[in-house]
C-alpha cells in the first residue's frame, strides 16, 4: 500500500502505484497493475491482474475490478459498481450509484446503493454516462457520450442520450448490424 512511510523507501511489490496515489488499508492488488498519478483506492477494494488504473481515478470502497481491466483518466468507480475481466472505461465516463441523489436528504451507505454491472470484454466510451441499477452485458459496445439507462444486451452497440441499440458488434468490436 502506498502510505506516506512507504514513500520515503523503496517497497517491492508485484504492482505499481504512483507516488503521488494514494491506497488505503484493506486493499487487494494483482500482479501486473498499474495504478497511475493522483488516483484513489478506497478501502475494500479489490482490483485484479495486469489492470491500468489511470491518471485521477478513484475506486471506492468495496468495488470489485476483475483482471485486465482499463480505466483511463478522470473516472470514479463507485461503490456497488462491479467491472468484469477486460472491461474498457474511458475518459472522463461516468458510473452513478444512487437514483435520486438529495443533499438535504443524504443517502450514504451501502443499503442505499443500486448495483451496476458491467460484463466482460465491455467497452464505454468516453464522456458516457452509466445510470444504475443497469447490467452491460458481454462485449457491448457503448458509444462516447451516450446515457445508459436501461439493461444493454451483450453484442450491443449503444449511441445516444437517452443510449438506444443501434447495431451489434463482435468479439473485437467491429460493427456488424
Amino acid at each position: 500500500m502506498n502510505t506516506k512511510s512507504e514513500k520515503t523507501r523503496e517497497v517491492q511489490r508485484p504492482y505499481y502505484i504512483h507516488e503521488s496515489s494514494y491506497v488505503d488499508d484493506d486493499v487487494e492488488i494483482g500482479e501486473g497493475t498499474k495504478i497511475w498519478h493522483f488516483s484513489h483506492i478506497q478501502s475494500g477494494a479489490i482490483i485484479g491482474k495486469n489492470c491500468s488504473i489511470g491518471q485521477n481515478v478513484n475506486i471506492a470502497n468495496n468495488v470489485k475490478i476483475g483482471n485486465h481491466v482499463k480505466i483511463q483518466n478522470n473516472v470514479s468507480v463507485y461503490e456497488g459498481v462491479e467491472l468484469e475481466d477486460y472491461v474498457f472505461c474511458g475518459p472522463s465516463m461516468v458510473f452513478t450509484n444512487i437514483k435520486v441523489p438529495r443533499s438535504e436528504f443524504p443517502q450514504r451507505g451501502t443499503e442505499f446503493y443500486q448495483k451496476t454491472l458491467v460484463k466482460k470484454s465491455a467497452s464505454i466510451g468516453a464522456n458516457a454516462t452509466i445510470i444504475c441499477g443497469v447490467t452491460i452485458g458481454e462485449y457491448a459496445m457503448i458509444g462516447s457520450g451516450a446515457v445508459v439507462t436501461k439493461d444493454v444486451p451483450a453484442y450491443a452497440l449503444v449511441m445516444g442520450n437517452p443510449g438506444r441499440i443501434v447495431g451489434k458488434v463482435d468479439k473485437k468490436g467491429n460493427r456488424i448490424g
